[in-house]
């Protein structure tokens, strides 16, 4: 390709107008408005001069006193054709481009600019048949290209289509063509005739295209709009002979149709409602299809699509709430806590998906209401317990005569927004059966990567649950299915101290018990005193369930006697307790009970909380045979043998014969007989009963023990360390032995529990023994004799840890 001689420039010094928005090319003819003062000032001394001003684009439209680098430095030298004075000191100017110039420097720049520029000197293109060809290509391009969009008027493209200089149709074409000031600029900057034309071609090629993709898709949109006009104009027609005919159903048809254009739904799910609507509005009445059609419509409408409540971030508020409605739980509330301050800096925060486990009656359920009243929320609340069909949680297919959506949409419904705090109770009671897995598809709704897309089986589109908090609350976590457990946050709700059942009796279900039963506030009145009574006497649970049963029974046997007396008040007293409850159900040990052979305290974690568990121990003369009884589970069993091999193995050092296992029966017996009993944590425990038995030596009852027992005489760590030690603090146990490696749970056991018990922990079967045994085991005749109970306290006592 020929290519135009080597550029040569002039330097000179014109006034400088910044434009905003505008570019102007050689040979453009263009007007404009300007109205800031330096431009007026720069276009005034323009016009007192020759008429020449540097025309140069801003880099950003909205900055109204620009500097040298808000400007572009490459524009034009244009001659000043016209200027009309407008109202408000605005000017018209008509302006003639000229040159290409660069701007070197500002040399002043009040009252107006002035730039140093070198201006472009044409020099014309050397002829070639590739210049030809380049000129014959860009004006076939140039006529496409105003076929195809239609935005150029007939008149200019013939004007456009007269030139024969590359640069001059170069720039013709692209003040014609190009919108955007960038591609205006980057042309305008490319000093190579040749090189301009040929980029105005490639851009031309591009144009053409896009302008025929704009057409066909206006002529879709025309072809849409006819088509919506007439489907009103026929539905108008519908509706009229149906009101003529007394059809009420075409108006409800209409009124469900506004409903849809109102409500923020997904683009599936308008597709879905809308096409639903449509088939409705063609049925024939009396249709049996009409009701089913309906019903669909009414639910996608009633679903809240786009509704939330928003959260209330106070945190002092959030304390104050969740501290007025329980008493403890310190760990939950202070989850509670750190979600609402995750949310005050991150807006979009996701919902967690918390798992409170604990026995019953802790508070699991009424913790989460009191969490949707801190946040500001609505709560809906389902009950897993023996839910076996997996359509409950996601529904019924349409085909099915009856279909309704699936328990979680249905209570999304009823909670009217998107974000409320949805409890999933007992999620460990649910089951499998030949109608599906439901834990299965709870798996979609607590997965917080894919709940926002949640499909129901009876609506058939996603819907977003993203925002639900959901609590899940379950007594053990053994049954619920490893997937479904990962999916949640498990916090551990524990049994309560005597202490915490004390306040939460004196702050929440004295008072809400006098409220129901219709009596005036402190009618009812019982003292600390006579609170444990009933707390120590009439209750063992480690929740509070039973305890508000009970106060609710005295609050009722109180009302009976103020209306028979005609009293105000009414002061409970040991022996109206008596007389309201009938004599104590529950007594519990002493520390300090008589030692007994073959008789040790175990400590057991079940899923209503932690409880005591005498093992008992004796021999008979016999075979070697072992005796297991009390509905042990495997692992229980295994513990025995265990037990059995250890003592056997260090029968010497114990003082024990060496052939027991030959001539000597052994039975281990854990009442009560009718519960089952599993678990390795009871192995220390069958051990020592197993060498008082053989020993004959007694064992200290003020004393309890758990941990698992290895061959080799280890003590393991065990699980549920709190609750344990909670079920020894309650039935009067001052000495617990624990494994050496449970130490580190002692942090989550209340302090006025370990103030109140000694914990002694063990990392070999021997300190157990040294502890709970009366006498010290020795294969020597004489034994050393240990003393019948543990010291008193301030005496010396065996190595154990104090709070």
């Amino acid at each position: 390709m020929a290519k135009a001689k080597k550029r040569r420039t002039e330097p000179v010094s014109l006034p400088m107008l910044p434009l905003r928005g505008l570019m102007v090319f050689p040979h453009m003819v263009l007007h404009f408005d300007v109205g800031r003062k330096k431009s007026i000032a720069a276009l005034e001394q323009a016009m007192m001069a020759d008429q020449k001003i540097f025309l140069v684009a801003q880099r950003e439209i909205d900055v109204d006193d620009p500097g040298i680098d808000d400007i572009y430095h490459v524009g034009t030298i244009a001659s000043i054709k016209q200027v009309l004075k407008l109202p408000g000191d605005n000017i018209r100017v008509l302006v003639e481009g000229r040159n290409r110039a660069i701007l070197r420097a500002v040399t002043q720049e009040e009252p107006y600019f002035v730039g140093a520029l070198d201006m472009l000197i044409p020099q014309g293109t050397v002829v070639s048949i590739e210049t030809d060809a380049l000129l014959r290509t860009a004006h076939n391009y140039f006529e496409d290209y105003c076929r195809t969009s239609g935005r150029i008027s007939p008149e200019t493209m013939q004007s456009v289509l007269e030139v024969e200089d590359p640069g001059q149709l170069a720039d013709l074409i692209a003040a014609n063509v190009l919108q955007k000031v960038e591609d205006r600029q980057q042309l305008l900057e490319e000093f190579d005739d040749l090189a301009r034309l040929e980029a105005i071609c490639a851009i031309l090629v591009r144009e053409t295209e896009l302008a025929g993709v704009e057409k066909k898709v206006q002529a879709r949109v025309r072809k849409q709009i006819e088509q919506n006009q007439k489907d009103y104009y026929l539905r108008e027609q519908i509706k009229a002979i149906q009101t003529e005919l007394g059809d009420k159903d075409a108006t409800d048809v209409e009124d469900l149709r506004a409903r849809l254009e109102k409500t923020p739904m997904n683009d599936e799910a308008r597709e879905k409602t809308a096409r639903e609507l449509e088939r409705l509005s063609r049925m024939a009445p009396g249709s049996p299809e009409i009701g089913v059609s309906r019903t669909y419509i009414e639910w996608m409408l009633d679903l809240p699509w786009g509704r939330s409540t928003p959260d209330n971030l106070d945190l002092k508020r959030a304390r104050r709430v969740l501290a007025e409605d329980h008493y403890g739980l310190e760990e939950v509330k202070e989850r509670v806590i750190e979600y609402l301050a995750v949310c005050r800096i991150k807006n979009n925060m996701k919902g967690p998906v918390l798992c409170f486990v604990g026995p019953p009656g802790v508070g699991k359920t009424s913790i989460a209401k009191s969490i949707a009243r801190a946040l500001g929320r609505k709560f809906v609340q389902m009950s897993l317990g023996g839910v076996r069909d997996e359509a409950e949680i996601r529904g019924h297919r349409r085909t099915y005569i009856g279909a309704i959506p699936g328990r979680i949409i249905s209570s999304i419904k009823q909670a009217g927004t998107l974000n409320p705090v949805f409890l999933l109770d007992e999620i460990d009671k649910m089951a499998s059966d030949v109608r599906g897995d439901p834990a299965s598809a709870m798996l979609e709704v607590l997965d917080s990567a894919q709940n926002n897309a949640f499909r129901d089986h009876y609506l058939e589109c996603p819907f977003d649950l993203s925002g639900v908090m959901f609590i899940t609350t379950a007594n053990s976590v053994d049954t619920i299915p490893r997937p479904l457990l990962d999916r949640m946050e498990l916090i551990e709700v524990s049994g309560y101290t005597e202490d915490e059942k004390l306040n939460i009796a004196k702050r929440h279900l004295l008072p809400k018990q006098i409220e129901e039963h219709g009596l005036p506030a402190k009618s009812v009145k019982l003292t600390d005193r006579i609170m444990r009574a009933l707390i120590q006497g009439y209750t063992r649970e480690a929740g509070v369930r039973r305890l508000q049963r009970t106060i609710g029974k005295v609050v009722r046997k109180s009302a009976v006697q103020m209306i028979d007396d005609e009293l105000e008040t009414v002061t409970v007293t040991q022996d109206k307790l008596t007389e309201y409850l009938g004599a104590p159900r529950y007594h519990y040990e002493k520390a300090g009970k008589k030692p007994e052979v073959g008789v040790v305290n175990g400590l057991a974690y079940t899923v209503v909380g932690g409880d005591t568990l005498q093992i008992e121990t004796t021999t008979m003369p016999g075979t070697g045979q072992l005796e297991l009884t009390g509905s042990l589970g495997d692992v229980m069993k295994e513990s025995a043998r265990a037990a059995k091999s250890y003592v056997r193995a260090h029968a010497s050092e114990l003082g024990i014969a060496d052939d027991f296992y030959k001539t000597l029966d052994i039975h281990i017996h854990v009442p009560e007989g009718a519960v089952p009993k599993d678990g390795p944590s009871a192995g220390v425990t069958m051990t020592t009963a197993l060498v008082s038995a053989l020993t004959g030596i007694a064992v200290r009852q003020n004393v309890a023990m758990t941990g698992e027992i290895t061959l080799r005489g280890r003590v393991l760590p065990i699980g549920g360390l709190k609750e344990k030690l909670l079920a020894a603090h309650r039935a009067g146990i001052d000495t617990v032995l624990i494994p050496k490696e449970n130490i580190k749970d002692l942090e989550e056991v209340p302090e006025n529990v370990l103030k109140a018990i000694t914990i002694i922990p063990a990392e070999i079967v021997r300190t157990v023994l040294e502890t709970a045994l009366c006498e010290i085991p020795t294969p020597k005749k004489k034994t050393e004799r240990m003393p019948d109970v543990l010291p008193a306290a301030g005496a010396e006592k065996p190595a154990g840890l104090h709070a």
